[in-house]
């Protein structure tokens, strides 16, 4: 396969000589044809000089008219550079010629009629005794008017079509040197392409472009590029997702700021700077960011991209390596206590006490059994029931008391994204609570938890003994980033309650407890995670 340079060149030298040659033979062929006619009516205006000269005329009514008209016309073919300058009669005799013994003789070509007969001035090509020449011919009059004679002034056709050979040449030699220049610029041209494209031939090119786009549609990350005006060149499949953008639209050429306003890529093309695990919010989504610079060779920034990932995801990883430290610790715990109670059923039954056996034994599942039945009492939600389950088995293994308010209860049918927002408020509330209970391992940690659906509102209220939160620093609580606990991917929970709150059209409050610590308090518009056919009945 010819590499992209030949391939350039020979298009283009090809198209040059073309487009050169075919222009070339036009202009030539016109100009060829201009300067025969600028021959012939030069040949024309010499006659017409000649046959007015008052000696020439005259010498028709001499006795010997060639021996006054030949030198006449002799020395102006010398001076115009003409073939021949040939005088002759009414008769067709010449009184002039180049070859002085063809004087006296028959004027040849049979052209003469149209000024002898006709009176007029014309430019013909005839072949007379000298060859075949272009001819301007015109007759000779006396002061009457009447006419006499013809004056034929002739340029050989070799030496008109040497002429003109001679002027077309510089025109060919323009033309070979413009596609000499053309050829040169296209190798200038093809080597500097070449350059830019990094020495890659054009199916290289597209082999990389379909596996950088592959790759970047196949990344869990999000993607988005810009130019240096600030507008999308590539969004991948990642961060659409993220973004929320599921109608297939194409946001190319679209202002960054237009989808994502608080993307901070109009900074880096600013500054040129890189920004590295910056954290920013996505719609609903917290997000950890990059965003880097792009230079041209000269050094100039030429757009940005910036990848960001999920800091909700980043934090269940946390959470989840965590929990399963975490279990592991209860498991062993568990299975200690498991132990030494079939070493006290052993006892028993050793002892002969076998009812009392039989109470030890039916004791963990009457406890699990009542919870069951309680939430499935108050809680129309099978998820929500579910997630409630998991966390009073998670209270009971990290010896935290759970209550359920016992005047808790949400009866209405909640949506998909209803039943998502509850999960998420109801489970960060829960966690901070055992969390915080934690943290004053002088008194017994009790947690509470408190929801109704009575009214226009959905209320949910979490307590705990932990050591309080000042009800001043609630601002400061609910931002992104900000936590009172040591370690990273922090300050998400509340900040995220805080969100999905006012998005729903409710707010987050903090009240004084009766547990001591804590109390949370989360109103949502029940119109909005409701289905709104079962709220009308």
């Amino acid at each position: 396969m010819l590499s992209i340079r030949t391939q350039m060149l020979g298009l283009v030298g090809a198209l040059l000589a073309l487009i050169l040659g075919m222009q070339g033979v036009y202009l030539n062929l016109s100009k060829a044809d201009l300067l025969s006619e600028q021959i012939g009516m030069r040949a024309l205006n010499v006659a017409k000089t000649v046959a007015v000269i008052p000696e020439l005329v005259d010498a028709f009514d001499s006795p010997d008219p060639a021996a006054i008209i030949q030198p006449i016309a002799e020395r102006i073919r010398a001076e115009t550079g003409a073939a021949y300058v040939v005088v002759g009669n009414r008769d067709e005799i010449r009184y002039s010629h180049p070859v002085p013994e063809r004087i006296g003789g028959r004027m040849v070509g049979d052209d003469n009629a149209p000024a002898l007969i006709e009176g007029r001035s014309y430019v013909s090509l005839a072949t007379g005794t000298l060859g075949e020449a272009m001819r301007g011919k015109t007759p000779v009059r006396r002061a009457s008017g009447e006419i006499i004679g013809v004056v034929s002034v002739g340029f050989l056709q070799e030496k008109v079509s040497q002429d003109v050979g001679r002027s077309l040449y510089l025109g060919w030699l323009m033309i070979a040197a413009s596609v000499l220049l053309g050829l040169t610029g296209a190798l200038w041209i093809s080597m500097h392409l070449k350059r830019l494209i990094l020495g890659l031939e054009p199916h290289e090119i597209a082999r990389l472009v379909n596996e950088k786009e592959a790759i970047l549609q196949s990344i869990h990350e999000g993607v988005v590029a810009v130019n240096r005006e600030g507008r999308i060149t590539l969004l991948n499949q990642s961060a659409k997702r993220t973004l929320g953008i599921q109608d297939g639209r194409d946001f190319l050429g679209v202002p960054v700021d237009q989808l994502v306003p608080n993307s901070r890529l109009q900074e880096v093309l600013t500054s040129g700077e890189r920004q590295f695990d910056r954290e920013l919010w996505v719609g609903d989504v917290p997000v950890i960011v990059n965003r880097v610079p792009i230079f041209n060779p000269q050094g100039d920034v030429d757009g940005a991209v910036s990848t960001f990932r999920s800091q909700q995801e980043i934090r269940e990883l946390y959470s989840a390596l965590k929990k399963v430290s975490a279990d592991a610790d209860v498991l062993r715990e568990q299975a200690h206590e498991f132990s030494n109670r079939l070493y006290t059923i052993s006892g028993l039954l050793q002892l002969n006490q076998i009812d009392e056996a039989l109470a030890l034994i039916h004791q963990e599942g009457r406890i699990e059994q009542e919870e069951v039945r309680f939430v499935l009492q108050h809680l129309k939600n099978p998820v929500l029931g579910a997630m409630l389950l998991a966390k009073m088995n998670t209270a009971r293994q990290k010896h935290i008391q759970f209550e359920l308010d016992s005047n808790s209860s949400l009866e209405v049918m909640l949506t998909q994204s209803g039943q998502d927002v509850l999960l998420k408020i109801i489970s960060n509330l829960i966690n901070n609570a055992f969390d915080a209970v934690r943290e004053r391992p002088d008194v017994v940690p009790r947690v509470r938890l408190f929801f109704t659906d009575l009214g226009d509102q959905v209320l949910i209220e979490v307590e705990d003994s932990g050591p309080g939160v000042d009800p001043e620093a609630l601002a400061l609580i609910t931002q992104q980033g900000y936590s009172t606990k040591p370690g990273e991917h922090r300050g998400i929970g509340l900040a995220l309650v805080q969100r999905i709150a006012t998005l729903y059209a409710g707010d987050v409050y903090l009240e004084e407890g009766e547990l001591g610590g804590a109390c949370f308090v989360v109103t949502l518009d029940k119109m909005q995670i409701s289905h709104a056919d079962v709220m009308e009945e």
